[in-house]
């Protein structure tokens, strides 16, 4: 799913008709709830209607937990699975008034014709209209009924809640909070071919007004589609979140090359291929190599696509990270990056449906797989040398859990300095990481690992 089209205002309002986006949002919840992406759901929409119907459906789904403590008192049972998702993607639009696109009236509306216009849901569009009907007379006495749920509360499963609660004590109900909220679109500048400086200039130049972040990134005061981003195509800058920008020169920093040789590096789990370019762009004068693997052919494209236009190379291979003897030639790597494949617990923001496609037994699952390719890499950092693992989750199990259990049975291995846990966290008056002014960012966890010398 694409940041820059999770925004309303960016979206046709009078072209289709609100009834036909309706229509197709809860298409895409429907879908969903079946456990299909979001990012597919939304790609099966046509290109043309795909950005407004994405910005209703990544508010649909950050508010699906009250839509659907409202719908339940609505309806004694369930709908069927069609006009379930259309009359809960009205309350989840219609429900609070501040943060509604339309007029709750004309949701509602427009809700009941979407509903008459789709076979799958005509005989249901009395019942749809007298629900939404009721709901709109006592509003404010259902949402105050709803209040008490904690699901409703904070749009999130009640196991996730609750285990944020228990690991983050201090910090869960900031975490739900943010989690709700719109994420910025943060930039990352090619220091290969402009300065931050230079290019914030341009970009106030071409009217968009950002804020700096980190070494090389600027958070824009607006969401933009790439296309009318200048040098975007140029290769003078990439999308990635200010969490995301710390991986690159956390490995490189103070890491130099042996004899003269250059660089071995490994980029582990590369797709999109954006920590990959990063590491060639970060690297600056000192000779690097880069090795990144992908398990899927069709994701590994997409890194060759970036690479390409940024300007850099690397080594890119489709193959599985657990399985060295498969791609390995036997050379050690003076650093790895390992971004596991992880709960993607950290990044709601910007995908909206992982907590509704999530399941509690998805994290042991996940840590299993974290820890296998733990074990499957370690081996091939040369003493003295690093491997970084990341993920973008904010679980302990896949963080400080699993970096813990390593220490223990790797006696070869220490910690360096590193960021722990950064928990999401939105707004301008975002408490910043220390030593790293990112402010508004996703979720991550760092652990800087290095293999003591024999």
């Amino acid at each position: 799913m694409s940041d820059p089209s999770d925004s309303l205002s960016d979206s046709p309002q009078t072209s289709p008709p609100l009834w036909r986006q309706l229509q197709l949002t809860a298409s895409a919840l429907a879908s969903i709830r079946g456990g299909v992406s979001g990012s597919v759901a939304f790609e099966a929409v046509e290109p043309g209607l795909r950005p407004g119907v994405q910005a209703l459906g990544f508010q649909v789904l950050r508010w699906l937990g009250r839509a659907e403590a409202l719908r339940r008192q609505l309806a004694k049972r369930t709908p069927p699975p069609a006009a379930d998702a259309l009359l809960c993607t009205a309350l989840a639009l219609a429900w609070d008034a501040d943060r509604s696109p339309y007029e709750p009236f004309t949701l509602v509306d427009q809700a009941v014709e979407a509903a008459k216009r789709n076979p799958a849901t005509r005989a249901q569009a009395s019942f749809i209209n007298a629900c939404l009907r009721r709901f709109l007379r006592e509003r404010d006495e259902l949402v105050a009924i709803t209040e008490r749920e904690p699901v409703a509360q904070w749009n999130h499963p009640r196991w996730w809640i609750e285990r944020l609660r228990r690991q983050h004590p201090r910090d869960w109900q900031r975490v739900l909070t943010a989690d709700n909220n719109q994420a910025p679109m943060t930039l990352r500048v090619n220091l290969r071919k402009t300065g931050v400086a230079a290019f914030r200039q341009g970009l106030a130049a071409a009217g968009l007004q950002s804020l700096p972040v980190g070494a090389s990134g600027l958070q824009l005061e607006r969401a933009r589609p790439v296309a009318q981003i200048p040098g975007f195509a140029q290769g003078e800058c990439s999308v990635q979140d200010a969490a995301a920008q710390i991986a690159a020169p956390l490995l490189l920093s103070g890491l130099a090359p042996r004899q003269g040789a250059p660089l071995r590096l490994l980029d582990a789990c590369a797709a999109p291929g954006g920590k990959t370019a990063h590491l060639l762009e970060a690297a600056g004068s000192v000779a690097i190599e880069v090795t990144a693997l992908e398990v899927d052919a069709a994701r590994s494209r997409r890194i060759d696509e970036t690479l390409s236009r940024l300007g850099l190379a690397a080594k890119v291979l489709v193959a599985d990270a657990s399985r060295p003897s498969d791609w390995w030639d036997g050379q050690a790597f003076d650093a790895i990056l390992l971004d596991a494949p992880c709960t993607a617990s950290g990044i709601v923001r910007r995908h909206p449906d992982v907590r509704w496609l999530r399941r509690e037994s998805d994290i042991e699952q996940l840590a299993l797989q974290q820890a296998m390719l733990l074990a499957a890499l370690w081996p091939l950092v040369r003493p003295g040398g690093r491997l970084l693992y990341c993920t973008c989750s904010v679980f302990l199990e896949e963080g400080a859990h699993q970096i813990g259990a390593f220490l223990e049975h790797n006696t070869d291995g220490r910690l360096l300095p590193s960021p722990g846990h950064l928990l999401p966290q939105s707004g301008v008056n975002a408490r910043g990481v220390p030593d790293n002014a990112l402010g508004d960012h996703d979720g991550f966890f760092y652990a800087l690992l290095e293999k003591l010398p024999r």
